[in-house]
């Protein structure tokens, strides 16, 4: 007898005790996309290379493959089943803008069995990761396939503009249909290398409604913490400057592209290593390698959390060593050394009439600017305003040109008389930023140095 999630789409299992999506079980699964990619990517090959036009975008390939074979597809021990690949040339287009070659595409996914991962979140999506660390393939509704094609055309603008991004890196989008039932895929980049142990995981929404773990998830070996947890365990991680203006720009330009595409309710998944907790500390069973480090024969470009903030390429590339696995080096409070990996995920919801609605009544019992589905502007800038107030914050400089150090006084706010000093949007209401010289705000305190202070009462915040 099989169990089924609250959802009732994925996560039950069979009488076997394997896991099934949508009745079909996860071998058969596993089995039908490394035969089907074999097959589309390799027919793909065939075809000359040329410029994406806007009907690329549009066409749908499929191909059937019988259990006992054609003279087109070998024959398996699956059941028959057809197999639709989305936008082949388009695809085709942006693997090779992040460096993925046919062979190896098809080495990662084909080569070695799929391994299957746990899923943290309330979707009912399977999970599956390629055996060299590199690809994550997802399992997505009928509607998220749909957002996808349609975003196709603006995605493809927005990579060629800017291929350095924390949004998601789209590979390819299939459909799987056998026994009368459709599960379609999308294959993207695997922000979280298993080599490296991750001591805590957060899904981070800049949310506080029941943006905390359930008592489930905090049971796990490696649970997924959410804002009210982060706020709970973190004072914040602490980046020098250039990294941090490199996050955070990074951060700000995906925020609005993600919202002039009316998307809400992604998530930024954010991972910490600590170096001085575990310096030898291997990372998951079944690791790529067998030695701790991502195997160097495959190597997408851009795919790193450093190589994504990192506008010069040279700098990403002095960061991007085997010891970090192209984490961003930071610190925490207690001035522990940190790897910090991340990414932003669950994209492809559009702010339509049922979020309105789920929005609406939400509101109406709970505090409206709390709740995570909210209209993609608003949304947009709640999140931008959590990772750089509670999340990421700039390191203080030991040497601020030519400024004087002020000593921080808890009772007490500085007062600017003098030069042109300015309210900083990013620090909040009453913070302020000099043009030579930089602030640092610990625990929403602020440190300036100055030309010509003097301290008022606290509250006294001047605008």
């Amino acid at each position: 007898m099989s169990t089924t999630t609250e959802n009732g789409v994925g996560g039950s299992r069979n009488m076997s005790g394997e896991k099934t999506y949508k009745k079909t079980t996860s071998s058969a699964l596993k089995g039908a996309i490394q035969l089907g990619i074999g097959y589309t990517v390799g027919n793909l090959t065939s075809k000359p290379d040329r410029d994406v036009l806007m009907q690329d975008f549009y066409v749908v390939e499929s191909v059937f493959l019988p259990s006992e074979g054609s003279n087109l597809t070998p024959a398996h021990h699956y059941p028959d089943f057809r197999f639709k690949t989305y936008a082949p040339l388009a695809f085709r287009y942006f693997r090779e803008l992040f460096g993925i070659k046919p062979d190896d595409y098809l080495y990662s996914i084909c080569n070695e069995p799929l391994i299957e991962l746990s899923n943290p979140g309330a979707s009912g999506s399977l999970f599956y990761l390629t055996s060299d660390d590199e690809f994550i393939i997802k399992t997505v509704q009928h509607k998220e396939a749909e957002f996808l094609q349609k975003l196709l055309p603006g995605y493809y603008m927005n990579l060629n503009q800017n291929p350095r991004t924390l949004l998601p890196k789209f590979y390819g989008l299939y459909c799987i249909q056998s026994g009368g039932v459709n599960i379609r895929l999308v294959v993207m980049n695997n922000v979280l290398p298993r080599s490296v142990k991750m001591h805590y995981k957060y899904d981070l929404k800049g949310s506080t409604y029941k943006r905390r773990a359930s008592r489930k998830e905090r049971e796990k070996a490696c649970p997924v913490y959410k804002d009210l947890d982060f706020q709970d365990m973190h004072e914040g991680l602490y980046f020098d400057a250039d990294t941090y203006n490199a996050l955070m720009k990074t951060l700000q330009r995906d925020c609005r592209v993600l919202e002039s595409f009316k998307i809400m309710d992604y998530s930024l998944l954010l991972a910490v290593h600590v170096l001085d907790q575990s310096p030898k500390e291997g990372g998951e069973p079944g690791q790529a390698g067998g030695d701790g480090k991502r195997p160097v024969a495959q190597r997408v470009l851009y795919s790193t959390a450093m190589e994504s903030i990192q506008g010069d390429g040279k700098a990403a590339e002095a960061h991007t060593t085997d010891d970090t696995m192209g984490g961003i080096p930071a610190k925490s409070h207690k001035e522990e050394k940190l790897l910090i990996f991340l990414g932003i995920i669950d994209i492809l919801q559009s702010y339509r009439f049922i979020k309105k609605l789920e929005h609406s009544w939400k509101a109406l019992v709970y505090d409206g600017d709390s709740v995570s589905v909210h209209r993609p502007g608003f949304y947009a800038n709640r999140f931008l305003k959590f990772m750089s107030t509670s999340v990421f914050r700039k390191t203080q400089s030991k040497s601020a040109g030519s400024c004087s150090s002020v000593p921080y006084e808890r009772d007490t706010c500085i007062y600017v008389r003098t030069f042109n000093w300015h309210t900083c949007q990013a620090l909040g209401p009453g913070k302020m930023a000099c043009g030579s010289c930089t602030p640092f705000c610990p625990q929403n305190s602020l440190i300036l140095s100055g030309h010509g202070l003097e301290s008022v009462p606290k509250g006294c915040w001047p605008m």
